[in-house]
């Protein structure tokens, strides 16, 4: 392999230098022809290039030497790049990742230099301008540029003393293509996303100040004014963080800002960013869809060349969406709130007739709830790493890292594999590593409660009596118009009030994030954004572990209404239980402030040092939280857009206003508030 790359590599070099217009190669096997040793480099141009009788038999004979390795990956044995000159010394670590030999090639470098601060500005530059364009060019992947960024970042640590000692005689001597201010907003503690956009424009030489989380509008304006910032970027993952970029677009607006704004985050799309944040500010608002992208978006919005075009297409674009939007609305059918109601999922409690004749669902005849093994809250205390690892769904950890591609078949994709098997080897690592050493403590509790509906609400019981509602929670339907299915709410899966059927429902807590902020503090100290990143990406993927194995438990042991069920880890991946577990925040349940209901019942700030933000945000992040549901036609879905009536009936039902109702639903709201 390491031969045959080396061939690819030196036959594309000359042939592009001759003219070739297009050629179809693999990116992940493909090695950069300036790393390729000199000596394997010199054997493979004798052939392609036909300078010598005996060029075949001389890269046989050296190939052996190559033979295990990989000319794409860094050879241990082969430390030929260390006699490069320095500069091309520090530009080799930067493009491999390389931290070992960083501050003495980083020494040399300052002590051949004028100032320290020409080795940023030179070498050390040059080397991220390299991975820029091999990232920008689709050669290299998320994962080896944040190990880039990991290499410049030591490199800099060890240059800034020297840099504050000459700092009045440089004066304002360093030059980058804009400064750019990020935060994730005010209630939202979700970061990784962020962290990730920041490390990729620092590759490309945007100096960027990082605020952190929860950070409120006050005080991402007012550093941005006194940094002098060029650009304002704002993150968030929860619902509720989409009103406070609005409201952030709002104050730049009043205060009279002259920067561009841009957006990105889980929940935040193209869609919502023109129709809610875009009209409210007068100078560019950006949607950011990834990492990939940002670099492209922050030089178009900065160049003197670029940014008056890029806004005017920006700001049609947008125009368009807004249009096409209010279009899409006049010509959705939406249904009313009672018209819903009447085609909500049946059940038949009582008569041994099928429940739903609609020929899309199972039929539950004569369906009697089963009751929990227990009443009340179970806590888990410090649970087993080792058990929740083995529910691990792996893909989601691919996309956090920008690398497309379902597990396993993405470890032997044609294009981003290799790097996949190497993400996934540090994944392992230090997945034993959090196992073996207690990083990470997983804790819990769990609760089951008599329940029954009203109409679209639950009321949850003190007791079996079911006398005293203990908390009532409040759920929404389906609006759209359905031919022959129900609009569905999680309240038809409890049975009615009226149906005196004893029927029960479950929540849930857990969280596999405690203790993390001391390791994410000791990788800050050096300056290892991959293994912080890294560390954030598994303790998520261990959250949703531990949600998926408590659940399995829950519907075999705790509840114990299929306790014969034998599923393997990606029938459990592909949701083939039954039952479900809906969350606050997402399509079934979209509502954040139901998280507080949750709250109420299993105390998790006692029982799993779990806390909420005022936007409802979970901390630890590393955390899901929601219900148990164990009827046999239960199934997730989305909401969707709804109207107003139904807004209106749910802002009577919570006791809240309308115009507070609107705020916390405004991401479904099919018409404009």
């Amino acid at each position: 392999d390491p031969v045959r790359e080396a061939i690819h590599s030196v036959f594309l070099y000359h042939a592009i230098q001759a003219g070739m217009d297009m050629g179809i190669v693999n990116a992940g096997q493909l090695a950069i022809y300036e790393d390729l040793p000199r000596e394997l480099k010199e054997s493979v141009e004798d052939v392609v290039l036909n300078r010598r009788e005996d060029g075949t038999e001389r890269l046989l004979d050296i190939a052996q030497k190559y033979k295990g390795g990989s000319s794409v990956q860094e050879n241990k044995q082969d430390l030929e790049w260390r006699n490069l000159p320095v500069k091309k010394r520090l530009e080799h670590a930067l493009v491999k990742g390389i931290t070992e030999y960083i501050e003495t090639d980083t020494e040399q470098a300052r002590l051949e230099s004028n100032q320290p601060l020409d080795v940023i500005e030179g070498a050390l530059m040059d080397g991220m301008n390299i991975v820029g364009d091999l990232f920008g060019a689709g050669k290299m992947f998320l994962p080896q540029v944040v190990k880039s960024a990991r290499v410049m970042k030591k490199a800099v640590a060890y240059l800034m003393p020297y840099i504050d000692a000459e700092k009045e005689k440089l004066g304002n001597l360093s030059q980058n293509n804009g400064k750019i201010l990020m935060a994730t907003v005010k209630g939202d503690v979700h970061d990784i996303g962020k962290n990730i956009v920041g490390v990729v424009l620092q590759c490309n030489n945007f100096e960027v100040i990082d605020l952190g989380v929860m950070v409120s509008a006050e005080t991402i304006l007012q550093t941005a004014r006194e940094k002098k910032c060029d650009i304002i970027g704002l993150s968030g993952l929860i619902t509720p963080s989409l009103d406070e970029m609005v409201h952030v677009a709002k104050e730049m607006q009043r205060q009279g800002f002259q920067i561009p704004l841009m957006i990105g985050g889980a929940t935040t799309s193209k869609v919502h960013t023109a129709v809610k944040i875009s009209p409210h500010y007068n100078l560019p608002v950006v949607y950011v869809p990834d990492a990939s992208r940002a670099v492209g978006v922050a030089q178009s919005l900065l160049s003197d060349g670029l940014k008056e075009k890029y806004a005017a297409d920006i700001k049609e674009e947008y125009a368009q969406i807004r249009e096409k939007r209010l279009n899409a609305q006049e010509t959705r059918k939406h249904v009313s709130l009672q018209q819903a109601r009447a085609n909500k999922l049946v059940t038949q409690w009582h008569s041994p007739k099928a429940s739903c004749d609609c020929g899309h669902h199972k039929k539950v005849d004569h369906y009697q709830p089963i009751k929990p093994s227990f009443l009340g809250l179970k806590v888990f205390e410090d649970y087993p790493l080792e058990e929740i690892k083995k529910r691990i769904d792996w893909s989601p950890f691919f996309q956090t890292w920008e690398l497309a591609g379902k597990y396993p078949r993405i470890l032997n994709d044609e294009v981003v594999g290799k790097e996949a098997q190497k993400l996934f080897h540090d994944a392992q690592m230090m997945l034993e590593q959090i196992v073996k050493e207690k990083w990470l403590q997983a804790k819990a509790v769990i609760g089951f409660f008599p329940a029954n509906a009203v109409e679209d609400d639950l009321e949850i019981y003190t007791n079996e009596d079911r006398q005293t509602v203990r908390i009532k929670t409040h759920h929404l339907r389906q609006q759209l118009f359905k031919s022959g299915k129900p609009n569905l709410c999680l309240a038809d899966f409890i049975a009615p009030k009226e149906s005196n059927v004893e029927d029960y429902i479950g929540a849930f807590a857990v969280t596999t994030g405690i203790g993390i902020e001391k390791k994410l503090a000791e990788f800050e100290k050096e300056h290892d954004d991959y293994n912080s990143i890294m560390l954030k990406a598994l303790a998520d993927r261990l959250a949703e572990a531990f949600a998926e194995h408590l659940h399995e438990r829950v519907r075999k042991e705790f509840w114990g209404y299929v306790s014969n069920e034998s599923l393997s880890n990606e029938e459990l991946i592909a949701e083939k239980y039954r039952g479900i577990r809906p969350a606050p925040g997402y399509p079934a349940c979209p509502e954040h402030t139901e998280k507080a209901n949750l709250w109420a019942l299993l105390q998790p700030d006692q029982n799993a040092q779990m806390t909420l933000t005022e936007s409802f945000a979970m901390l630890p992040t590393a955390a899901v939280s929601g219900w148990y549901f164990s009827h046999p036609n239960s199934q997730y879905f989305g909401v969707g857009k709804i109207a107003k009536d139904q807004v209106e009936d749910y802002a009577q039902r919570k006791g809240i206003s309308l115009e507070e109702a609107e705020k916390w639903l405004a991401p479904i709201l099919g018409y404009e508030s």
